[in-house]
């Protein structure tokens, strides 16, 4: 794939450039493609440049060498990663690896920190990007300190639902092996946690497809535990 100007323009973080920038951009970038479950980068490694998402989606994890891991975000197009180790000048802090057959477009590190200095623009992008990510973190560490399974479940669903139709929905969620990655748990007590949801009616499932209700809390084990878990768009999972 040829990475031009217009394609440029559909990545948030460019929306600033102008046209010219745009095309001088699009001479300096990268685009390769990755198979499903390759790595793109490793921690450790020390910054080469910029990475942006054109199709597919990747997981951003750090694991231990018994091969455990915690997924720290998944990510999809539009989205970019390798910045703050450019910034920072330090080795890569994470791992990302692809979830699916992805192309991704490359910006070096010199060319980088070119277009950051001369486009205050992309800069301020950058730091409320980096902003965003820290805000992120401190949900996540949150939620693994203070709340059991369940309410990381919980917390998880609302935080990747989607407002549609005045109704809060997980138009293709993670595999179970993937959220238990991302909360810290197994992925039998996932199943279990989802199962208790549904069946309680806190949650429609059709295939990938969830739907988050909201309806007075039953007394069942699973309502009395998250009971009063809202996500940030200021709608409850339960009520």
């Amino acid at each position: 794939m040829i990475v031009t100007a217009e394609t440029l323009k559909l990545v948030p973080l460019f929306a600033r450039l102008s046209d010219e920038q745009l095309a001088a951009l699009a001479n300096s970038v990268i685009a390769s493609k990755f198979r499903r479950g390759a790595f793109v980068l490793r921690a450790g490694q020390d910054p080469d440049g910029l990475y942006v998402i054109l199709s597919g989606r990747a997981k951003v994890f750090i694991s231990d060498k018994e091969g455990g891991e915690v997924i720290l975000a998944t990510i999809g197009p539009g989205n970019y990663f390798g910045e703050m180790g450019l910034i920072g000048d330090r080795p890569r802090s994470a791992s990302v690896q692809t979830l699916a057959p992805s192309e991704l477009m490359f910006l070096s590190k010199a060319d980088f920190l070119h277009y950051v200095a001369e486009n205050p623009g992309l800069a301020t992008c950058i730091m409320q990007g980096l902003v965003k990510r820290l805000q992120q973190a401190d949900r996540q560490i949150e939620s693994l300190a203070l709340q059991d399974v369940v309410g990381r479940v919980s917390q998880l669903l609302l935080d990747l639902s989607e407002e549609v139709d005045g109704d809060l929905v997980i138009q293709k969620a993670p595999p179970k092996q993937e959220i238990a990655h991302m909360i810290g748990a197994s992925r039998e007590m996932v199943s279990r946690v989802m199962k208790s949801l549904k069946t309680s009616g806190h949650i429609q499932v059709h295939n990938r497809r969830i739907v988050l209700l909201e309806k007075a809390a039953s007394n069942s084990q699973a309502s009395s535990e998250i009971m009063g878990t809202r996500s940030t768009k200021g709608k409850a999972l339960l009520h």
